[in-house]
């Protein structure tokens, strides 16, 4: 049970790629997920529930998106529980 969120650049891409275990996805989707992190790194990207994946252009930011990961989550967690 877990989310796992991958991130690499290479030749001034991003890449970014989310996989969440089916039994959260009906509280934290990867394609939800994947979404506001992409965002960061100037890209955008999707899929589905379980996996998504995005691309961005901004390699330099790409600590601060895979840092982004924690709040996101707590938030997601957060709005679960109200």
């Amino acid at each position: 049970s877990g989310v796992v969120v991958l991130g690499t650049s290479e030749e001034g891409k991003v890449s970014l790629v989310v996989m969440v275990t089916p039994d959260l996805t009906d509280r934290i989707a990867a394609n939800g997920l994947i979404r506001p992190i992409a965002r960061i790194v100037g890209g955008g990207g999707g899929g589905r529930p379980e996996m998504a994946e995005a691309g961005g252009k901004d390699p330099d930011r790409l600590e601060e998106a895979l840092e982004s990961v924690y709040g996101l989550i707590e938030e997601l967690r957060g709005a679960d529980a109200t």
